[in-house]
Protein backbone atom coordinates (compact mmCIF):
# COMPACT_ATOMS: atom_id res chain seq x y z
CA UNK A 1 0.00 0.00 0.00
CA UNK A 2 2.94 2.47 1.02
CA UNK A 3 4.15 2.21 -2.36
CA UNK A 4 1.02 3.25 -4.34
CA UNK A 5 1.39 6.36 -1.44
CA UNK A 6 4.95 6.95 -2.09
CA UNK A 7 5.06 10.72 -3.96
CA UNK A 8 7.56 8.72 -6.68
CA UNK A 9 4.32 7.04 -7.92
CA UNK A 10 2.27 10.57 -8.75
CA UNK A 11 4.76 12.26 -10.93
CA UNK A 12 2.93 13.30 -13.74
CA UNK A 13 4.55 12.16 -17.08
CA UNK A 14 4.47 14.11 -20.67
CA UNK A 15 0.83 15.15 -21.74
CA UNK A 16 -0.96 15.36 -18.22
CA UNK A 17 -3.62 17.74 -18.23
CA UNK A 18 -2.98 20.36 -14.89
CA UNK A 19 -6.75 20.78 -14.85
CA UNK A 20 -7.26 17.93 -13.16
CA UNK A 21 -5.13 18.76 -9.91
CA UNK A 22 -7.74 21.13 -8.70
CA UNK A 23 -10.96 18.70 -8.80
CA UNK A 24 -8.86 16.72 -6.75
CA UNK A 25 -8.02 19.06 -4.25
CA UNK A 26 -11.71 20.15 -3.87
CA UNK A 27 -12.94 17.21 -3.05
CA UNK A 28 -10.87 16.69 0.05
CA UNK A 29 -11.71 20.82 0.79
CA UNK A 30 -15.15 19.85 0.34
CA UNK A 31 -15.20 17.06 2.75
CA UNK A 32 -13.30 18.63 5.86
CA UNK A 33 -15.35 22.37 5.24
CA UNK A 34 -17.74 20.65 7.09
CA UNK A 35 -16.05 22.03 10.52
CA UNK A 36 -17.73 25.10 9.60
CA UNK A 37 -21.13 23.15 9.77
CA UNK A 38 -20.89 21.51 13.13
CA UNK A 39 -22.82 23.76 14.51
CA UNK A 40 -26.16 21.86 12.98
CA UNK A 41 -25.37 18.66 15.44
CA UNK A 42 -25.55 21.24 18.79
CA UNK A 43 -29.33 21.55 19.27
CA UNK A 44 -30.63 17.79 18.21
CA UNK A 45 -26.90 16.30 20.75
CA UNK A 46 -28.01 18.47 23.35
CA UNK A 47 -31.32 16.79 23.75
CA UNK A 48 -29.69 13.30 22.84
CA UNK A 49 -30.93 11.77 25.91
CA UNK A 50 -33.77 13.18 26.60
CA UNK A 51 -34.82 13.66 22.36
CA UNK A 52 -38.00 15.56 22.62
CA UNK A 53 -36.70 17.42 25.76
CA UNK A 54 -32.92 18.06 27.30
CA UNK A 55 -32.22 16.39 30.30
CA UNK A 56 -30.05 19.06 31.69
CA UNK A 57 -27.24 18.06 34.36
CA UNK A 58 -27.95 19.19 37.60
CA UNK A 59 -25.28 22.23 39.05
CA UNK A 60 -22.68 20.42 40.32
CA UNK A 61 -21.84 18.81 36.60
CA UNK A 62 -19.23 20.90 34.97
CA UNK A 63 -17.47 20.73 31.66
CA UNK A 64 -14.89 17.65 32.56
CA UNK A 65 -17.91 15.56 34.20
CA UNK A 66 -20.04 15.75 31.00
CA UNK A 67 -17.10 14.00 29.53
CA UNK A 68 -17.93 10.95 30.85
CA UNK A 69 -21.75 11.46 32.37
CA UNK A 70 -24.43 9.21 30.90
CA UNK A 71 -27.01 9.99 32.66
CA UNK A 72 -28.00 13.78 31.42
CA UNK A 73 -27.59 15.51 27.83
CA UNK A 74 -24.52 18.02 27.20
CA UNK A 75 -24.95 21.49 27.15
CA UNK A 76 -24.52 23.73 23.92
CA UNK A 77 -21.78 25.52 25.18
CA UNK A 78 -20.20 22.10 26.09
CA UNK A 79 -20.61 20.84 22.59
CA UNK A 80 -18.99 23.94 21.08
CA UNK A 81 -15.43 23.17 22.44
CA UNK A 82 -15.48 20.77 19.48
CA UNK A 83 -15.42 23.60 17.02
CA UNK A 84 -12.75 25.22 18.90
CA UNK A 85 -10.60 22.07 18.91
CA UNK A 86 -11.07 21.75 14.93
CA UNK A 87 -8.93 25.08 14.10
CA UNK A 88 -6.78 24.78 17.16
CA UNK A 89 -5.89 20.93 16.03
CA UNK A 90 -5.34 22.06 12.19
CA UNK A 91 -3.09 24.85 13.25
CA UNK A 92 -0.68 21.90 15.25
CA UNK A 93 -1.24 19.72 12.83
CA UNK A 94 -0.61 21.86 9.63
CA UNK A 95 2.55 23.73 11.76
CA UNK A 96 3.57 19.94 12.71
CA UNK A 97 3.91 17.84 10.08
CA UNK A 98 3.82 20.07 6.70
CA UNK A 99 7.46 19.56 6.34
CA UNK A 100 6.64 15.57 6.26
CA UNK A 101 4.13 16.82 3.90
CA UNK A 102 6.56 17.97 1.35
CA UNK A 103 8.58 15.14 1.38
CA UNK A 104 5.97 12.47 1.79
CA UNK A 105 3.66 13.88 -1.52
CA UNK A 106 -0.28 14.97 -1.56
CA UNK A 107 -1.28 12.02 -2.10
CA UNK A 108 0.12 10.28 1.20
CA UNK A 109 -0.83 13.70 3.09
CA UNK A 110 -4.70 13.46 1.93
CA UNK A 111 -4.75 9.60 2.40
CA UNK A 112 -4.04 10.13 5.68
CA UNK A 113 -6.29 13.15 6.18
CA UNK A 114 -8.98 10.90 4.63
CA UNK A 115 -8.40 8.43 7.72
CA UNK A 116 -8.52 10.86 10.23
CA UNK A 117 -11.20 12.92 9.04
CA UNK A 118 -13.70 10.41 8.13
CA UNK A 119 -12.08 7.56 10.91
CA UNK A 120 -12.80 10.52 13.36
CA UNK A 121 -16.50 10.86 12.85
CA UNK A 122 -16.73 6.88 12.70
CA UNK A 123 -15.43 7.35 16.84
CA UNK A 124 -17.82 10.11 17.55
CA UNK A 125 -20.20 8.40 15.87
CA UNK A 126 -18.87 5.32 18.76
CA UNK A 127 -19.11 8.53 21.39
CA UNK A 128 -22.54 9.64 20.51
CA UNK A 129 -24.30 5.87 20.81
CA UNK A 130 -22.71 5.10 24.18
CA UNK A 131 -23.04 8.68 25.08
CA UNK A 132 -19.60 9.78 26.20
CA UNK A 133 -18.62 13.14 25.04
CA UNK A 134 -14.59 12.31 25.57
CA UNK A 135 -14.79 9.91 22.43
CA UNK A 136 -16.48 13.20 20.43
CA UNK A 137 -13.20 15.41 21.28
CA UNK A 138 -10.99 12.32 20.59
CA UNK A 139 -12.40 11.56 17.20
CA UNK A 140 -13.88 14.71 15.43
CA UNK A 141 -11.88 17.18 18.09
CA UNK A 142 -8.46 15.76 18.23
CA UNK A 143 -8.18 13.03 15.38
CA UNK A 144 -10.05 14.55 13.34
CA UNK A 145 -8.71 18.37 13.94
CA UNK A 146 -5.69 16.49 12.59
CA UNK A 147 -7.22 15.48 9.45
CA UNK A 148 -8.67 19.51 8.80
CA UNK A 149 -4.92 20.56 9.38
CA UNK A 150 -3.39 17.95 6.88
CA UNK A 151 -6.48 17.55 4.28
CA UNK A 152 -6.04 21.35 4.15
CA UNK A 153 -2.74 21.90 3.43
CA UNK A 154 -2.61 18.74 1.09
CA UNK A 155 -3.15 20.93 -2.23
CA UNK A 156 -1.35 23.98 -1.65
CA UNK A 157 2.28 23.19 -3.04
CA UNK A 158 1.01 20.63 -5.28
CA UNK A 159 -1.19 23.74 -6.96
CA UNK A 160 1.39 26.60 -6.88
CA UNK A 161 3.83 24.40 -8.82
CA UNK A 162 1.17 23.28 -11.52
CA UNK A 163 0.56 26.83 -11.80
CA UNK A 164 3.14 29.00 -11.40
CA UNK A 165 1.43 31.69 -14.10
CA UNK A 166 -1.74 31.82 -11.70
CA UNK A 167 -0.90 30.80 -8.24
CA UNK A 168 -3.63 33.09 -6.65
CA UNK A 169 -6.09 31.84 -8.45
CA UNK A 170 -5.45 28.20 -8.35
CA UNK A 171 -4.88 28.23 -4.41
CA UNK A 172 -8.36 29.94 -4.36
CA UNK A 173 -10.05 27.23 -6.29
CA UNK A 174 -9.07 24.79 -3.78
CA UNK A 175 -9.41 26.71 -0.78
CA UNK A 176 -12.80 28.18 -2.32
CA UNK A 177 -14.04 24.25 -1.34
CA UNK A 178 -13.09 24.82 2.48
CA UNK A 179 -15.49 27.73 2.60
CA UNK A 180 -18.69 25.67 0.73
CA UNK A 181 -17.83 22.19 2.94
CA UNK A 182 -20.74 23.00 4.99
CA UNK A 183 -23.02 24.51 2.56
CA UNK A 184 -23.06 20.68 1.32
CA UNK A 185 -22.57 19.45 4.52
CA UNK A 186 -24.95 21.20 6.63
CA UNK A 187 -28.39 20.66 4.72
CA UNK A 188 -27.05 17.00 4.06
CA UNK A 189 -26.61 16.44 7.64
CA UNK A 190 -30.10 17.80 8.52
CA UNK A 191 -31.88 15.38 5.70
CA UNK A 192 -30.16 12.45 7.22
CA UNK A 193 -31.01 13.36 11.08
CA UNK A 194 -34.98 13.85 9.74
CA UNK A 195 -34.75 10.20 8.17
CA UNK A 196 -32.71 8.59 10.87
CA UNK A 197 -34.73 10.23 13.60
CA UNK A 198 -37.15 7.95 15.88
CA UNK A 199 -38.89 8.21 19.07
CA UNK A 200 -35.45 6.51 20.94
CA UNK A 201 -33.20 8.04 18.72
CA UNK A 202 -32.15 11.83 17.71
CA UNK A 203 -29.86 10.38 14.32
CA UNK A 204 -27.32 12.01 15.19
CA UNK A 205 -24.80 8.96 15.35
CA UNK A 206 -26.28 7.59 12.43
CA UNK A 207 -25.40 10.77 10.40
CA UNK A 208 -21.89 10.35 11.53
CA UNK A 209 -21.38 6.67 10.42
CA UNK A 210 -23.15 7.68 6.67
CA UNK A 211 -21.01 11.17 6.35
CA UNK A 212 -17.63 9.68 8.08
CA UNK A 213 -17.74 7.09 5.16
CA UNK A 214 -18.67 9.15 2.20
CA UNK A 215 -16.04 11.64 3.69
CA UNK A 216 -13.67 9.01 3.51
CA UNK A 217 -14.04 7.41 -0.04
CA UNK A 218 -14.39 11.09 -1.17
CA UNK A 219 -11.36 12.31 0.20
CA UNK A 220 -9.46 9.16 -0.96
CA UNK A 221 -10.46 9.57 -4.51
CA UNK A 222 -9.07 13.17 -4.21
CA UNK A 223 -6.20 12.01 -3.04
CA UNK A 224 -5.35 9.56 -5.30
CA UNK A 225 -6.05 12.21 -8.01
CA UNK A 226 -3.09 14.23 -6.82
CA UNK A 227 -0.29 14.57 -9.57
CA UNK A 228 2.80 16.73 -9.12
CA UNK A 229 4.95 17.76 -12.18
CA UNK A 230 8.23 17.26 -12.21
CA UNK A 231 10.95 19.45 -11.75
CA UNK A 232 11.40 22.02 -14.24
CA UNK A 233 7.89 21.51 -15.78
CA UNK A 234 6.22 24.79 -16.70
CA UNK A 235 2.77 25.69 -18.63
CA UNK A 236 3.03 25.60 -22.49
CA UNK A 237 3.86 28.68 -23.99
CA UNK A 238 4.36 30.49 -20.45
CA UNK A 239 7.60 31.98 -19.83
CA UNK A 240 8.77 32.52 -16.36
CA UNK A 241 9.46 36.52 -15.16
CA UNK A 242 12.76 37.59 -15.26
CA UNK A 243 14.17 37.84 -11.92
CA UNK A 244 12.68 41.74 -10.43
CA UNK A 245 11.53 42.27 -14.04
CA UNK A 246 8.35 44.28 -12.50
CA UNK A 247 7.87 41.86 -9.21
CA UNK A 248 10.23 42.43 -6.62
CA UNK A 249 7.55 41.17 -4.14
CA UNK A 250 8.12 37.39 -6.04
CA UNK A 251 11.44 35.16 -5.44
CA UNK A 252 12.88 33.10 -7.65
CA UNK A 253 14.75 31.02 -4.97
CA UNK A 254 13.32 29.13 -2.07
CA UNK A 255 13.62 29.38 1.85
CA UNK A 256 13.92 25.92 4.09
CA UNK A 257 10.77 25.90 6.19
CA UNK A 258 13.46 25.46 9.56
CA UNK A 259 14.35 28.66 9.11
CA UNK A 260 10.57 30.66 8.93
CA UNK A 261 10.21 30.79 12.88
CA UNK A 262 13.26 33.78 12.60
CA UNK A 263 12.40 36.21 9.39
CA UNK A 264 11.14 38.87 10.08
CA UNK A 265 8.25 38.66 6.75
CA UNK A 266 7.14 35.49 8.21
CA UNK A 267 5.41 37.13 11.12
CA UNK A 268 4.81 39.87 9.74
CA UNK A 269 2.35 37.86 7.24
CA UNK A 270 1.66 35.77 10.54
CA UNK A 271 0.09 39.06 11.80
CA UNK A 272 -1.02 40.20 9.06
CA UNK A 273 -3.43 36.71 8.67
CA UNK A 274 -4.16 37.00 12.19
CA UNK A 275 -5.65 40.10 12.41
CA UNK A 276 -7.62 39.99 9.10
CA UNK A 277 -9.28 36.60 10.39
CA UNK A 278 -9.88 38.26 14.01
CA UNK A 279 -12.28 40.54 12.82
CA UNK A 280 -13.82 38.62 10.42
CA UNK A 281 -14.13 35.49 12.74
CA UNK A 282 -15.86 37.07 15.39
CA UNK A 283 -18.20 38.45 13.10
CA UNK A 284 -19.38 35.24 11.69
CA UNK A 285 -19.84 33.79 14.63
CA UNK A 286 -22.23 36.19 15.84
CA UNK A 287 -23.79 36.90 12.69
CA UNK A 288 -27.22 36.12 13.14
CA UNK A 289 -27.59 37.40 16.46
CA UNK A 290 -26.65 40.69 15.44
CA UNK A 291 -28.67 41.32 13.10
CA UNK A 292 -31.27 40.52 15.23
CA UNK A 293 -30.86 42.76 17.73
CA UNK A 294 -29.80 45.76 15.96
CA UNK A 295 -32.86 45.70 13.96
CA UNK A 296 -35.20 43.97 16.08
CA UNK A 297 -38.96 44.12 14.39
CA UNK A 298 -37.92 46.12 11.50
CA UNK A 299 -37.02 43.07 9.63
CA UNK A 300 -40.73 41.94 9.31
CA UNK A 301 -41.71 45.14 9.14
CA UNK A 302 -42.81 46.18 12.93
CA UNK A 303 -41.51 49.04 14.68
CA UNK A 304 -40.71 47.23 18.08
CA UNK A 305 -36.88 46.61 19.21
CA UNK A 306 -36.17 43.14 19.72
CA UNK A 307 -36.52 43.13 23.22
CA UNK A 308 -40.16 44.10 22.88
CA UNK A 309 -41.07 41.49 20.37
CA UNK A 310 -43.05 38.23 21.27
CA UNK A 311 -41.95 34.89 20.64
CA UNK A 312 -43.44 34.43 17.13
CA UNK A 313 -42.06 37.77 15.69
CA UNK A 314 -39.01 36.50 17.76
CA UNK A 315 -38.99 32.85 15.55
CA UNK A 316 -39.76 35.49 12.36
CA UNK A 317 -36.64 37.31 12.51
CA UNK A 318 -34.57 34.41 13.48
CA UNK A 319 -35.64 33.31 9.95
CA UNK A 320 -34.77 36.26 8.42
CA UNK A 321 -31.10 36.09 10.18
CA UNK A 322 -30.95 32.52 8.69
CA UNK A 323 -31.03 33.87 5.52
CA UNK A 324 -28.48 36.54 6.30
CA UNK A 325 -26.00 34.04 7.59
CA UNK A 326 -26.80 31.78 4.33
CA UNK A 327 -26.04 35.16 2.29
CA UNK A 328 -22.75 35.67 4.04
CA UNK A 329 -21.08 32.04 3.87
CA UNK A 330 -22.23 32.52 -0.24
CA UNK A 331 -19.70 35.74 -0.21
CA UNK A 332 -17.34 34.01 2.24
CA UNK A 333 -16.93 30.91 -0.59
CA UNK A 334 -17.03 33.53 -3.56
CA UNK A 335 -14.48 36.18 -2.05
CA UNK A 336 -11.98 33.16 -1.98
CA UNK A 337 -11.80 32.75 -5.80
CA UNK A 338 -12.38 35.96 -6.65
CA UNK A 339 -10.10 37.95 -4.36
CA UNK A 340 -7.38 35.37 -4.96
CA UNK A 341 -7.23 35.45 -8.63
CA UNK A 342 -7.60 39.22 -8.39
CA UNK A 343 -4.42 38.74 -6.60
CA UNK A 344 -2.66 37.48 -9.26
CA UNK A 345 -3.39 41.12 -11.17
CA UNK A 346 -2.68 43.34 -8.56
CA UNK A 347 -0.33 41.55 -6.79
CA UNK A 348 -0.23 40.11 -3.08
CA UNK A 349 0.42 42.60 -0.82
CA UNK A 350 -1.86 45.66 -2.42
CA UNK A 351 -4.59 43.16 -2.43
CA UNK A 352 -3.94 42.56 1.23
CA UNK A 353 -4.15 46.51 1.29
CA UNK A 354 -7.32 47.02 -0.31
CA UNK A 355 -8.58 44.52 2.26
CA UNK A 356 -7.68 46.16 5.70
CA UNK A 357 -7.97 50.08 4.02
CA UNK A 358 -11.71 49.21 2.47
CA UNK A 359 -12.75 46.88 5.42
CA UNK A 360 -11.88 49.45 7.76
CA UNK A 361 -14.02 51.97 6.57
CA UNK A 362 -16.87 49.18 5.72
CA UNK A 363 -16.70 48.26 9.85
CA UNK A 364 -16.37 52.19 10.85
CA UNK A 365 -19.18 52.64 8.45
CA UNK A 366 -21.65 49.99 10.50
CA UNK A 367 -23.10 51.94 13.57
CA UNK A 368 -23.74 54.94 11.15
CA UNK A 369 -26.09 52.28 8.96
CA UNK A 370 -27.10 50.60 11.90
CA UNK A 371 -28.29 53.96 13.16
CA UNK A 372 -30.08 54.97 10.65
CA UNK A 373 -31.80 51.71 9.96
CA UNK A 374 -30.31 51.34 6.51
CA UNK A 375 -30.20 47.46 6.00
CA UNK A 376 -28.80 47.37 2.88
CA UNK A 377 -25.91 49.40 3.33
CA UNK A 378 -25.62 47.28 6.81
CA UNK A 379 -26.18 43.80 5.19
CA UNK A 380 -23.67 45.25 1.96
CA UNK A 381 -20.56 45.83 4.61
CA UNK A 382 -20.91 42.57 6.03
CA UNK A 383 -21.16 40.59 2.61
CA UNK A 384 -18.02 42.51 1.33
CA UNK A 385 -16.22 42.35 4.99
CA UNK A 386 -17.20 37.94 4.74
CA UNK A 387 -15.56 37.91 1.25
CA UNK A 388 -12.19 39.51 1.93
CA UNK A 389 -12.09 37.14 5.35
CA UNK A 390 -12.61 34.47 2.02
CA UNK A 391 -10.54 35.74 0.39
CA UNK A 392 -7.07 36.70 3.00
CA UNK A 393 -7.49 32.86 3.48
CA UNK A 394 -7.15 31.90 -0.86
CA UNK A 395 -4.91 34.50 -0.99
CA UNK A 396 -1.74 33.96 1.07
CA UNK A 397 -0.71 30.65 0.26
CA UNK A 398 0.77 32.83 -3.09
CA UNK A 399 1.73 35.69 -1.12
CA UNK A 400 4.30 32.95 0.89
CA UNK A 401 5.11 31.37 -2.51
CA UNK A 402 6.11 34.97 -3.35
CA UNK A 403 8.46 35.80 -0.59
CA UNK A 404 9.61 32.05 -0.01
CA UNK A 405 9.29 30.07 -3.18
CA UNK A 406 7.67 27.04 -3.55
CA UNK A 407 9.79 24.57 -2.57
CA UNK A 408 8.76 24.70 0.80
CA UNK A 409 5.48 26.48 0.57
CA UNK A 410 3.05 23.78 2.03
CA UNK A 411 5.06 23.27 5.14
CA UNK A 412 5.43 27.33 5.50
CA UNK A 413 2.02 27.47 4.75
CA UNK A 414 1.37 25.04 7.59
CA UNK A 415 3.29 26.64 10.01
CA UNK A 416 1.55 30.05 9.61
CA UNK A 417 -2.27 28.47 9.74
CA UNK A 418 -0.81 28.70 13.21
CA UNK A 419 -2.48 32.21 13.37
CA UNK A 420 -5.59 30.85 12.44
CA UNK A 421 -5.37 29.19 15.58
CA UNK A 422 -4.63 32.13 17.45
CA UNK A 423 -7.75 34.46 16.07
CA UNK A 424 -10.46 31.75 16.11
CA UNK A 425 -9.88 32.68 19.72
CA UNK A 426 -9.37 36.75 19.90
CA UNK A 427 -12.31 36.96 17.54
CA UNK A 428 -15.25 35.26 19.49
CA UNK A 429 -13.67 36.97 22.39
CA UNK A 430 -13.43 40.40 20.99
CA UNK A 431 -16.96 40.24 19.88
CA UNK A 432 -18.71 37.80 22.38
CA UNK A 433 -17.79 39.62 25.51
CA UNK A 434 -17.07 43.36 24.34
CA UNK A 435 -21.04 42.30 23.67
CA UNK A 436 -21.73 41.39 27.26
CA UNK A 437 -19.75 44.39 28.87
CA UNK A 438 -21.44 46.51 26.53
CA UNK A 439 -25.40 44.94 27.67
CA UNK A 440 -23.58 44.77 31.47
CA UNK A 441 -22.95 48.63 31.26
CA UNK A 442 -27.24 49.04 30.08
CA UNK A 443 -26.46 49.90 26.49
CA UNK A 444 -28.98 49.45 24.05
CA UNK A 445 -28.72 46.14 22.54
CA UNK A 446 -28.96 47.65 19.42
CA UNK A 447 -26.06 49.99 20.60
CA UNK A 448 -24.13 47.13 21.68
CA UNK A 449 -22.07 46.09 18.82
CA UNK A 450 -20.82 50.05 18.03
CA UNK A 451 -17.42 50.00 20.09
CA UNK A 452 -16.83 46.12 18.82
CA UNK A 453 -16.86 47.49 14.64
CA UNK A 454 -14.08 50.13 16.17
CA UNK A 455 -11.76 47.97 18.13
CA UNK A 456 -12.69 45.58 14.96
CA UNK A 457 -10.90 48.87 12.89
CA UNK A 458 -8.03 48.87 15.19
CA UNK A 459 -7.38 45.71 14.21
CA UNK A 460 -7.56 46.01 10.66
CA UNK A 461 -5.05 49.09 11.20
CA UNK A 462 -2.28 46.87 12.76
CA UNK A 463 -2.87 44.69 9.94
CA UNK A 464 -2.14 47.36 6.97
CA UNK A 465 0.77 48.86 8.80
CA UNK A 466 2.24 44.73 8.93
CA UNK A 467 1.49 44.46 5.43
CA UNK A 468 3.08 48.00 4.69
CA UNK A 469 6.37 46.92 6.10
CA UNK A 470 6.88 43.50 4.08
CA UNK A 471 9.63 43.34 1.78
CA UNK A 472 11.74 41.01 -0.51
CA UNK A 473 13.93 38.55 1.77
CA UNK A 474 17.41 39.26 2.50
CA UNK A 475 19.04 36.62 0.74
CA UNK A 476 21.17 35.04 3.33
CA UNK A 477 17.60 33.22 4.13
CA UNK A 478 17.43 31.20 0.81
CA UNK A 479 18.77 27.63 0.51
CA UNK A 480 22.63 27.39 -1.40
CA UNK A 481 22.09 25.29 -4.54
CA UNK A 482 23.26 22.22 -2.72
CA UNK A 483 20.68 22.96 0.23
CA UNK A 484 18.61 23.06 -2.66
CA UNK A 485 19.50 19.66 -4.43
CA UNK A 486 19.22 18.12 -0.98
CA UNK A 487 15.84 19.18 0.07
CA UNK A 488 15.16 18.27 -3.91
CA UNK A 489 16.47 14.56 -3.27
CA UNK A 490 14.26 14.15 0.34
CA UNK A 491 11.21 15.27 -1.75
CA UNK A 492 11.59 12.42 -4.04
CA UNK A 493 11.97 15.55 -7.18
CA UNK A 494 12.39 14.17 -10.66
CA UNK A 495 13.61 16.19 -13.52
CA UNK A 496 11.64 16.60 -16.46
CA UNK A 497 14.73 14.86 -18.37
CA UNK A 498 14.89 11.91 -16.98
CA UNK A 499 11.35 10.77 -16.28
CA UNK A 500 12.27 6.81 -16.24
CA UNK A 501 10.45 4.87 -14.25
CA UNK A 502 7.35 6.92 -13.72
CA UNK A 503 4.07 4.88 -13.18
CA UNK A 504 2.05 4.13 -16.14
CA UNK A 505 -0.96 5.65 -15.40
CA UNK A 506 0.81 9.26 -14.93
CA UNK A 507 1.50 9.22 -18.61
CA UNK A 508 -0.23 9.80 -22.10
CA UNK A 509 -2.39 12.41 -22.96
CA UNK A 510 -5.26 12.83 -20.42
CA UNK A 511 -8.80 12.79 -22.17
CA UNK A 512 -11.09 16.09 -22.19
CA UNK A 513 -13.65 13.41 -20.86
CA UNK A 514 -11.85 12.53 -17.69
CA UNK A 515 -11.32 16.23 -16.97
CA UNK A 516 -14.62 17.13 -17.41
CA UNK A 517 -16.09 14.40 -15.48
CA UNK A 518 -13.87 15.29 -12.41
CA UNK A 519 -14.73 18.74 -12.48
CA UNK A 520 -18.81 17.54 -12.90
CA UNK A 521 -17.52 14.96 -9.91
CA UNK A 522 -17.16 18.20 -7.89
CA UNK A 523 -19.28 20.58 -9.19
CA UNK A 524 -22.60 18.93 -8.66
CA UNK A 525 -22.57 18.91 -4.86
CA UNK A 526 -21.63 22.25 -5.06
CA UNK A 527 -24.22 23.60 -7.01
CA UNK A 528 -26.44 21.73 -5.08
CA UNK A 529 -25.06 23.63 -1.74
CA UNK A 530 -24.96 26.84 -3.41
CA UNK A 531 -29.12 26.22 -4.28
CA UNK A 532 -29.94 25.60 -0.51
CA UNK A 533 -28.36 28.61 0.40
CA UNK A 534 -30.10 30.88 -1.43
CA UNK A 535 -32.72 29.36 -0.66
CA UNK A 536 -32.26 30.28 2.55
CA UNK A 537 -30.87 33.68 1.58
CA UNK A 538 -34.15 34.14 -0.30
CA UNK A 539 -35.63 34.56 3.02
CA UNK A 540 -33.65 37.48 3.73
CA UNK A 541 -35.31 39.29 1.08
CA UNK A 542 -38.68 38.27 1.50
Amino acid sequence: MSGILDKERIIAGPGFNRWLVPPAALAIHLCIGMAYGFSVFWLPLSRALGIKERMACGPDVGFFQQLFVTNCDWSIATLGWMYTLFFVFLGLAAAIWGGWLEHAGPRKAGFVAALCWGGGMLISALGIYLHQFWLMVLGSGVIGGVGLGLGYISPVSTLIKWFPDRRGMATGMAIMGFGGGAMIGSPLAAELMKSFSSPTSVGVWQTFVVMGLLYMVAMTLGAFGYRVPATGWKPEGWTPPAPNAGKAMITQHHVHVSKVWGIPQFWLVWMVLTMNVSAGIGVIGMASPMLQEVFGGNLIGVAKKFGELDKTQLTAIAGVAAGFAALLSLFNIVGRFFWASLSDKLGRKLTYTVFFILGGVLYFSIPGSAAAGSKLLFVGAFCIILSMYGGAFATVPAYLADLFGTQMVGAIHGRLLTAWATAGIIGPVVVNYMREYQLGLGIPREQVYNQTMYILVGMLVIGLICNLLIKPLNPKWFMTEAELAQEKKLAHERDLANQTGVAVNNGGTTSSAAVALAWLAVSLPLAWGVYRTLVSAAKFFQ
